[in-house]
């Protein structure tokens, strides 16, 4: 790797630095909304510590590296995310979820940046320690952000890569310098790059599956480690930033295990009977129906529902539109009709789901129900194929069967639409009539509740002719065929935020579609789609922003990547009584590092 090292600043590219002020936080608009030395307002500072608590995941995992495409999604839970906490990594400034996107100082104790956003400085914390007593240093910092960018996957490789120079200005200070100010949520992003030790770090095999623990600064170190059945955390004595603001109230636990299970209904059973302590619920029949065993009977149980915060995450069966049946907009449009959402909804799921729309439903950000605004219809102007015009005007709806699952209107309004796209009805089959290929395909499920729902999808494909068939595969047979794009027909999430920006890239962008390890599973590769990405990160004000995002909302639904299923209206979860939440929940939902144990009390 190039000698990034140099404490010489030329005149000319930083004159006025000195201007720009010092803070102990950052947003992607605005300003932050704590003051200095607050703790989360999700967080209960006075939370007591000790205990453990266990917590179950489906799945299994064969690597501790999340940061490189070998181990990307078969990675250990819980080194690093949102919802089980950052045990093991962390970071130069934390986010507080409490806010669309903010971040206050954690490894750096101030930050500072101009409004062009073309760099941003670090001022490193004089305390922060790895867990083997080693500070963290300036050098680190840059090793970590050259390593992913050399054998990183994306979206981080592509990120940490758009940093043109590393320029230590004091022995605890590091400007990172971009070539503009264009994407302006760059420099949060590298903000949040992990730190790795440089000592302890193979650089030569970083980019290999390993079992083998980084060295980092995280408040837990691994105590157990069995590959695809447990990981055991348990708490650093010496933690170097458990008095600080922004740690005031996380990392409660002593011990921190994570149990895998080979399928959901395990999983369920090993809750039950208290093996785990608590349990996210996505499947509306086991909320409605699954709290019948004594415990949640007496109480030791407790249900949760938490408001949604932040815009609902959009369930879909995606289509691979590299696949020649599907690189048709209008046979997409077709199928994406014949999903029977008040059927399935009423039968499977006592009604407990609402239909998705768009990709930012239950938000701003949402173009659904909405006229495309002056400033929108001028960023789509460039593209007038891009957008259907019941989607800019506002007025389309997801089709809206009866709930029969043979409601002829629907049938025969997609009907319509396949023979726009050169299909006919032969023989009870829908046929091309160009190729004389019937339409077939397959639909990749990874677990029972998948499985029932494309069967469900089948029987009405069914009825225009359609040959589907649906495969079912554990899960990191499901990632790694996903990964490879070796399907048809995929079940996806696309979790949104009130803030989304430079990851979209990764999900849509035309250069994403052909990289390896991107999450653009569907291959969009679509000009209006980079264009409205670049606005979102681009965007100065933040009515320019949702301008851009309902843009964007605009043209993902009128490519017809999915089929949109539903999302649940709060988020579920369940725990007993031995562990607790705090009183105030994130944007989020639960944020598992903010919870004690109550044997403690």
């Amino acid at each position: 790797m190039a000698n990034v090292f140099s404490t010489l600043l030329a005149p000319l590219a930083y004159s006025g630095d000195d201007s720009v002020e010092w803070s102990h936080g950052i947003a992607m608009h605005g300003e932050p909304a704590l003051p200095p030395d607050t703790p989360f307002p999700y967080a209960n500072p006075d939370a007591p510590k000790g205990g453990s608590i266990t917590l179950g995941v489906q799945g299994t995992f064969n690597s501790l590296n999340s940061f490189i495409v070998q181990g990307g999604w078969t990675s250990a839970r819980g080194m690093r995310e949102r919802q089980f906490g950052n045990n093991i990594f962390e970071s130069l400034l934390v986010r507080s979820y409490a806010e669309p996107f903010s971040l206050y100082g954690l490894l750096a104790q101030r930050v500072r940046m101009p409004d062009s956003r073309e760099w941003i400085e670090f001022e490193l914390n004089p305390d922060a320690k790895f867990s083997d007593g080693s500070p963290v240093t300036v050098e680190d910092v840059i090793f970590s952000l050259e390593i992913i960018e050399k054998k990183g996957r994306p979206p981080f490789r592509n990120w940490y890569a758009q940093i043109k120079e590393k320029i230590v200005t004091a022995p605890n200070r590091l400007k990172l310098v971009f070539e503009n100010g264009d994407n302006r949520e760059l420099p949060l992003l590298v903000s949040l790059a992990p730190v790795f030790s440089k000592k302890h770090t193979d650089a030569e095999k970083f980019d290999r599956s390993t079992l083998t623990p980084l060295v980092a600064s995280g408040p837990y170190t691994f105590k157990t480690i069995e590959p695809g059945r447990l990981v055991v955390y348990e708490k650093y004595p010496d933690y170097w930033a458990k008095d600080l603001p922004v740690k005031r109230g996380f990392d409660n636990f002593d011990e921190i295990r994570v149990e895998y299970y080979r399928d959901e209904t395990t999983l369920q059973e090993s809750f039950k009977k208290g093996l785990i302590d608590f349990l996210k619920f996505g499947d509306p029949v086991r909320w409605a129906t699954g709290f019948d065993f004594p415990a949640a009977k007496d109480g030791d149980v407790i249900k949760l529902e938490i408001p949604r915060g932040v815009p609902a995450p959009t369930q879909g069966m995606a289509f691979n539109t590299r696949r020649d049946q599907f690189s048709d907009r209008t046979t997409r449009k077709a199928l994406r009709m014949l999903f029977d959402f008040k059927w399935v909804n009423d039968n499977l799921y006592y009604g407990l789901y609402r239909r998705t729309s768009g990709y930012w439903d239950n938000s701003e950000l949402s173009s659904i129900g909405r006229p495309a605004s002056a400033r929108e219809r001028a960023l789509l102007a460039p593209f007038p194929d891009a957008v259907d015009p019941d989607v800019l005007d506002g007025t389309w709806r997801p089709a809206d069967a009866d709930g029969s699952g043979r409601d002829r209107k629907v049938l025969r309004a997609a009907l319509n639409e396949f023979k726009k796209a050169g299909y006919t009805l032969q023989d009870r089959k829908l046929i091309h009539q160009e190729t004389g290929e019937p339409l077939s395909f397959e639909i990749l499920s990874k677990n029972e509740d998948e499985e029932k729902l494309a069967l469900a999808y089948i029987r009405t494909l069914e009825l225009l002719g359609i040959e589907a068939t649906v495969r079912s595969v554990d899960p990191s047979q499901f990632e790694d065929r996903r990964t490879r794009r070796d399907f048809d027909m995929v079940f996806n999430t696309w979790t949104s935020s009130l803030s989304p920006g430079a990851e979209q890239y990764g999900r849509w962008s035309s250069q994403a579609a052909e990289t390896e390890g991107s999450f653009n599973f569907v291959g969009a590769s679509e000009p209006a789609i980079d264009a409205l990405i670049d606005e979102i990160v681009g965007a100065r004000s933040r009515e320019d922003f949702v301008d851009a995002v309902r843009a964007f909302d605009r043209v993902l639904i009128s490519g017809a990547y999915s089929v949109p299923l539903y999302h649940l209206p709060d988020y579920w979860a369940a725990h007993w009584k031995r562990v607790s939440p705090p009183n105030h929940h994130s944007l989020y939902g639960d944020e598992l590092d903010t919870w004690w144990s109550t044997s403690l009390n």
